[in-house]
């Protein structure tokens, strides 16, 4: 069995590695020169600065309200990030060069923690489709947060990924089943290569997206938003992902693995996906029922009305007079024969 048909199958029982120190850094990128933006204009305010293009304006006024009020991160002390700038890319050539490069072709937006930068597409585009700017916007602002927190350290791929997916709010649990399937359908790559390289194609990283933030899902399980902040601070203190899992959660990432495949097959599992088919079916049968009953009950009430309105098969004043008819012919006929007569 190859190594790819091996992966699947690891997948396909839910035994996904979990590598945690194998991630450096990101390559540092040269912020974007001040001659990039010509053409722009800033909105700043508190310490964030949002560079748009003349059309763009109500759009960079209201992400700039977004982040200004945005809620602290969780696990994450208040005010982090300290300062971004926000570019709003106005077309895919901008894009690149604000980004400093290629970006894949999936991408709804990019962060830049050695320049505290966030980069976002304005434009109508592949980039957008299915994703809100405010969304994308809390994902970035939230991997700036946690890679400022965690400094000069090595952060795998994968918890960088979670944490911005599950921080934001854009990890939604009611997706789970989505992650069952692709489970399923030996498309979730192991956290391990997620560490060396993020998957190229959409469908792949929007799953790898969801892997990620099941993981930091079951952290928070765990320990809570306490345990998580608990984490992430001896992690910066001690300069040790292991340690500070072993300190805080009392198991060792081989043992995290194991707890969190379990997590994962019994919260997203099929047992949940076909309770919540029958659910659903349950409900359309019924909705169907009540709509017979009433369907019924409707015809019964306009057969009726049609049955009152029209004419007896047999009317009863063709064989029998009405009762005045009867009195009259009777007066009449005394009035005929008198008394004595024949």
């Amino acid at each position: 069995m190859g190594a790819d048909a091996r992966l699947i199958r690891m997948s396909l029982l839910g035994i996904l590695p979990l590598c945690v120190s194998t991630l450096s850094p990101p390559p540092p990128r040269a912020a974007p020169p001040e001659q990039d933006a010509s053409g722009y204009r800033a909105l700043t305010r508190s310490r964030i600065a949002i560079h748009y293009a003349p059309g763009d304006s109500l759009r960079a006024e209201r992400l700039l309200n977004l982040l200004v009020n945005a809620p602290g991160l969780p696990g994450l002390p208040p005010g982090l990030p300290a300062t971004a700038n926000v570019y709003l890319a106005a077309s895919e050539a901008d894009f690149l060069r604000f980004a400093g490069g290629q970006v894949p072709e999936w991408s709804a937006g990019l962060a830049i923690p050695s320049t505290g930068a966030i980069v976002l597409p304005m434009y109508a585009d592949d980039r957008t489709r299915g994703w809100s700017e405010e969304r994308v916007a809390r994902h970035e602002w939230a991997h700036l947060g946690l890679h400022e927190y965690l400094r000069g350290l090595r952060i795998p791929r994968w918890f960088s990924e979670g944490y911005a997916e599950w921080a934001s709010g854009g990890w939604n649990a009611a997706e789970g089943w989505r992650l069952r399937i692709a489970m399923a359908g030996g498309r979730t790559p192991p956290l391990d290569s997620l560490a060396l390289r993020w998957p190229a194609d959409r469908a792949s990283a929007e799953v790898a997206y969801m892997l990620s933030a099941t993981v930091v899902e079951y952290l928070v399980a765990a320990g809570g938003e306490r345990g998580l902040a608990l984490f992430l601070s001896r992690w910066r203190e001690g300069n040790s992902f292991e340690a500070a899992l072993r300190r805080t959660f009392g198991v060792t990432s081989g043992q995290l693995e194991g707890d969190w495949g379990r997590y994962v097959r019994r919260r997203y599992g099929w047992l949940l996906v076909l309770s919540q088919s029958l659910v659903f079916w349950a409900f359309l049968g019924a909705l169907l029922a009540v709509m017979v009953v009433v369907r019924r009950r409707r015809g019964r009430w306009r057969m009726a009305r049609l049955r009152a309105a029209e004419l007896p098969d047999d009317p009863a004043f063709w064989l029998d007079p009405p009762r005045h008819r009867r009195n009259l012919e009777s007066h009449g006929k005394k009035a005929n024969h008198p008394p004595g007569g024949p």
